[in-house]
């Protein structure tokens, strides 16, 4: 294929083929148009084998390919990709094939990063930004990472059976179906989360929740916190100081408006909203809170995390 530093194109090679009939010499040809005898060789082989059809460009990829993944096994990669929506670490721990061989399937057979895809529907509603940057605590406790998620409530019967009416009536739009909050603290180093379901997110509720979060975090061997990471919300300004104090933490704010400095648990929001909120379709708002507890134990203690090698949170954790 021609590229930017190619000596010759399809002209190129024409003038080759008659230089050749007008008596040159291949040396004098390679010598005149600054290349090889064995490129110029190449092409009148080509061109007596194939005409002037033999000099146009052509694919350089191998006429086979012995070591490329079977068609199945593609098969079942992308079949996966579609149903579950996970990434090559799940996909390739489940059919036993190297994460980057299934990277590069995705890429050939033209399938979306699952950042650009509808976690309900997996239809592509947007792209997203990624960075390289990426850091860890090197022991549990070190920092603990807090934050609220807001999930609007679920009527009785389900989004699908109600639809837009669901949210509120149009006639009285001052009479909402409300909304949950889902409050979650994540260790830094092992990614073990903690999460609970709570009226408001305010400050004494955010208070009460820490202290269970860290009973909770205690109950699996990380029993110092040394540091809390929260966003600029008044409730975290003001009312965690107490709470933070007796467990001997410090807190540590992120800079206004960038909450990429608290994204582990802004990913954890996101794992939350895809894996559990908006997995399937549940008929009630009651149903969906009692899905909750279930997926923590799987988030923590089975559920393949990319960041710690493919292994759960609970691996990087003492027995307890």
């Amino acid at each position: 294929m021609s590229h930017a530093n190619a000596r010759t194109t399809v002209h190129g090679r024409l003038l080759i083929v008659e230089r050749w009939r007008n008596g040159w010499k291949k040396a004098h040809i390679a010598a005149a148009m600054g290349i090889s005898r064995k490129c110029v060789r190449t092409w009148l082989t080509r061109y007596a084998e194939e005409g002037e059809a033999g000099l146009v460009d052509r694919s350089s990829r191998p006429h086979s390919s012995p070591r490329r993944t079977a068609a199945e096994v593609e098969d079942r990669i992308v079949e996966l990709r579609e149903r579950e929506r996970r990434g090559p670490a799940w996909i390739g721990a489940e059919l036993g094939v190297p994460a980057r061989t299934v990277s590069r399937v995705l890429v050939r057979r033209g399938l979306p990063r699952l950042a650009a895809l509808d976690p309900m529907t997996g239809h592509v509603i947007r792209a997203s930004k990624a960075t390289a940057v990426r850091y860890e605590r090197s022991a549990p406790g070190e920092r603990v990472h807090m934050d609220v998620k807001k999930l609007a409530r679920i009527p009785d019967g389900g989004w699908r059976a109600h639809g837009r009416a669901a949210t509120a009536d149009h006639r009285h739009k001052s009479v909402p179906t409300g909304f949950d909050y889902v409050h979650s603290l994540l260790d830094d180093h092992s990614r073990l989360a903690y999460a609970e379901i709570l009226p408001d997110e305010k400050g004494a509720t955010c208070a009460a929740f820490l202290t269970r979060a860290a009973a909770y975090f205690a109950g699996h061997g990380i029993d110092r916190i040394e540091r809390v990471m929260t966003d600029n919300a008044w409730a975290y300004k003001w009312s965690l100081r107490e709470v933070i104090t007796a467990l001997g933490a410090r807190q540590k704010f992120i800079k206004p408006y960038c909450p990429w400095q608290n994204g582990k648990v802004e990913r954890l929001n996101r794992t939350l909203a895809t894996e559990w909120a908006y997995r399937q379709a549940f008929t009630s708002n009651a149903q969906r809170a009692a899905a909750l507890a279930p997926w923590l134990k799987h988030y923590n203690t089975h559920r393949r995390h990319s960041a710690l090698g493919g292994l759960p949170p609970i691996s990087r954790l003492a027995p307890t």
